[in-house]
């Protein structure tokens, strides 16, 4: 039986479930609020955190001094009264860490990226499974509840998607392990994957150093999902508008999620087009029909995404529930930023998404002759 397991029965006495023991590793600003998470909720005790630096270690003591502190994982591995832990180190450490935590027998939340080879996310989902282990990975915006709205819209109604759109921009933080393509698209990835309920088959990539840095501070992603929608993702360490922002247009709407907006997180467009079924007046031109609506601001639910999330994440373990952002969700985000990075090597070129086999299948042929004519 893994540590997990454990603390899944009810106490046969009070009727009371035990809590479950939380570590937390990696103590930086996002850490730190798993940390108050955690602790705030019912289901969970923070038991122990971990981090390099001294100074986060001492912040923790002086708000949670009845928290265990180390510098070294395997303290946490080995810890007894931990039977989950959160990894929010920087994404080069995502794999070694997990998987050193996940042969321990803990359950484990990753932040986003799971990892920065999608070869190592594959041997991570087996592990969790031959452990019986929880996967999931920190998607934090697949719980916001602005996002939630926007899939009821998306889903609702007749009209189908055309395409999607995302901006992501901010004056940093730079970061020093990944680019700002692995920094920041993986939200917008993580979010089209959750609307549409489909991984992109094909991507078109773009990335520039306007900073003179070692990585890519600025990019621009195409994404071609089935069905002919289209997708796009601009991220930016380097722009001085910060926006967080998504927008769907389908034939029978447009639908815009503005994270930075706390009055009108969501607004809805009830406007678009679409092709008639009738003949068409002569050869190439064909009749619309133009939808005129009204202009709708949804009420969205006052909640704390990160918490949902964290929420979720103990559900998981104690039901061993499938979770909404798991290994496998976390996999197909890592396989499409190496189509990403396959794509800006190749100055922009389109190619396949690894585990897309039916498009590759298809232009396979084709896209192996314009990567080696690229090169």
């Amino acid at each position: 039986m893994n540590a997990g397991a454990k603390v899944v029965e009810f106490n046969e006495i009070s009727g009371i479930r035990p809590q479950l023991g939380i570590a937390i590793i990696g103590c930086g600003y996002w850490g730190m609020n798993y940390v108050r998470i955690f602790n705030e909720l019912l289901d969970s005790q923070v038991r122990a955190v971990c981090d390099q630096k001294a100074e986060r270690l001492r912040e923790v003591v002086r708000r949670f001094p009845h928290v265990y502190f180390t510098s070294e994982v395997d303290e946490i591995t080995s810890h007894p009264g931990v039977d989950a832990v959160i990894v929010c180190t920087e994404a080069t450490t995502h794999y070694d860490i997990t998987r050193r935590l996940l042969l321990a027998g803990k359950h484990v939340l990753v932040e986003k990226p799971l990892t920065t080879r999608s070869t190592d996310a594959e041997e991570l989902i087996e592990l969790a499974e031959s452990r019986s282990a929880t996967l999931m990975v920190g998607h934090t915006f697949v719980f916001n509840a602005g996002i939630r709205k926007v899939k009821e819209y998306v889903r609702d109604g007749n009209g189908r998607v055309y395409y999607l759109y995302a901006r992501r921009t901010n004056l940093g933080p730079i970061r020093r392990d990944v680019d700002a393509l692995w920094d920041l698209a993986p939200h917008d990835i993580a979010i089209f994957n959750h609307l549409l309920d489909e991984s992109p088959i094909w991507v078109s990539a773009v990335g520039g150093k306007v900073l003179r840095n070692c990585r890519h501070d600025v990019g621009f992603i195409s994404l071609g999902y089935p069905d002919n929608v289209l997708a796009h993702v601009h991220v930016s360490w380097a722009d001085p508008d910060k926006a967080r922002e998504v927008v769907v247009v389908k034939s029978d709407r447009r639908i815009v999620f503005d994270d930075l907006n706390g009055v009108e997180q969501v607004r809805v467009c009830e406007k678009g087009v679409m092709p008639l079924d009738q003949e068409p007046l002569n050869y190439g031109e064909l009749r619309f029909q133009i939808r005129e609506g009204d202009i709708i601001s949804p009420r969205i639910e006052p909640v704390e995404p990160l918490k949902d999330q964290c929420r979720h994440f103990l559900e998981c373990v104690r039901g061993k529930k499938r979770p909404v952002s798991g290994g496998l969700e976390g996999l197909g985000v890592v396989r499409v930023l190496e189509a990403v990075n396959r794509s800006i090597e190749c100055k922009g070129i389109q190619v396949a998404v690894e585990g897309q086999t039916h498009y590759v299948h298809e232009h396979g042929h084709a896209l192996e002759s314009a990567v080696s004519a690229a090169r």
